[in-house]
């Protein structure tokens, strides 16, 4: 008996596994694993939402005009060059089977979001993957991957996992040597986060250039991560084909209305950036302390390496703070085993974290220890 099979470049996809939620006998949980704001959505949104209840029956309005007319009016863009999708991870998907076709490759770096390499596959495409440095996206790298068959070169700025940037200048080093063919997507999800003034979240050069994308989130720092709402900027002929094959109404009413409503919050936005300017530093310095190695990093995460000696490898530290209701990102399926990965969250959540990792390493050293003293005896009473 025969059955329908995908195509190839499908089953070779490894499907995107998201950072659990639960820590199963806990008392209380805190989700430090998939990078959500503490403070929650605007509570303009929140109002919006609820005003506009007895409007689901209806569809959407099809092409998210409101929407990109306000997103338009905040960052000075034009609307008529901003598509919008069922958050970024959509955009993502429609670029990709936009441009790859089967033989055609999509370049991404090595720590890259896991999304890049999945939309490359889905569209029949062979995902190339440039080497980092220290954990970083490297201009030079991804310049030396792209080919006649490169269609596509993915770029996240900051990066998911590693929290790590590429200053503007180098991004536009990279804009600059592209060959024309080939499309540069821009994935600035956490954009607003970032508070350096070597940083550009793209819009510059997608004015710049007739092939750059830039993708934008309102899933982060906006706190509407539940409803799916994403957008991109990009040429107007980009922006076209995408159109032509994104779902017809890919933005629900309340995503849309909630968006919009964010949007015109400006101090509980301020408050996120404030609330995370102070706590990332903080968190950074005080695991740093522990003896632990935090990459350096421009978003609302971090990426903590533990030592490779058993008892103090990071799968012993996520079972030990899942243990105690403290849900980290285990990553390795980015090529960082030894990782894991914290979202800033709120006060109590960051100081427990803390206290709890200061306890982990405390308790592992403790029992190498006596591991090594137990040796030493056998050793001597060996020797007589």
């Amino acid at each position: 008996m025969t059955k329908p099979v995908p195509r190839p470049s499908v089953l070779a996809i490894e499907a995107y596994v998201p950072g659990k939620s639960a820590a199963p006998g806990a008392a209380r949980v805190f989700k430090l694993s998939a990078n959500e704001t503490p403070l929650g959505p605007s509570p303009r949104a929140i109002e919006a939402l609820r005003g506009m209840a007895d409007q689901i029956a209806l569809y959407p309005e099809g092409s998210s005009r409101a929407l990109r007319e306000a997103i338009g009016a905040r960052h000075g863009l034009k609307p008529d060059r901003i598509i919008a999708g069922a958050g970024s991870d959509d955009l993502l998907e429609l670029l990709a089977l936009a441009y790859v076709s089967p033989g055609d490759e999509g370049v991404y770096s090595q720590y890259g979001f896991l999304e890049y390499r999945i939309v490359t596959l889905a569209a029949g495409g062979t995902p190339v993957v440039a080497p980092e440095t220290n954990y970083t996206a490297d201009v030079d790298a991804l310049l030396g991957c792209v080919s006649e068959r490169t269609k596509i070169v993915f770029l996240a700025n900051p990066n998911n996992p590693t929290g790590t940037f590429v200053p503007a200048s180098e991004v536009a080093r990279l804009a600059r040597a592209l060959p024309s063919h080939v499309l540069l997507v821009l994935d600035a999800a956490y954009a607003e986060y970032v508070q350096r003034d070597d940083y550009e979240a793209g819009a510059a050069l997608v004015d710049a250039h007739d092939n750059v994308v830039m993708t934008r989130t309102f899933s982060k720092i906006f706190g509407l991560a539940g409803l799916r709402v994403g957008w991109a900027y990009g040429p107007t002929h980009v922006i076209e084909a995408l159109n032509r094959i994104r779902s017809p109404f890919n933005v629900s009413s309340a995503g849309s209305v909630a968006a919009i409503a964010a949007l015109s919050d400006r101090a509980h936005l301020d408050a996120a950036v404030a609330h995370n300017a102070r706590w990332l530093p903080w968190l950074t310095r005080e695991i740093t302390a522990l003896g632990l190695d935090v990459l350096p990093s421009v978003a609302n995460f971090i990426a903590v390496r533990f030592p490779e000696t058993p008892g103090l490898t990071a799968a012993d530290a996520d079972n030990f703070l899942t243990a105690r209701g403290l849900v980290l990102r285990a990553i390795g399926a980015y090529g960082m085993p030894q990782f894991l990965r914290l979202t800033v969250g709120a006060q109590e959540a960051n100081e427990r974290v803390v206290e709890a990792l200061a306890e982990f390493m405390r308790n592992a050293r403790s029992q190498q220890d006596a591991q090594r003293d137990s040796q030493a005896d056998a050793q001597a009473d060996a020797h007589g």
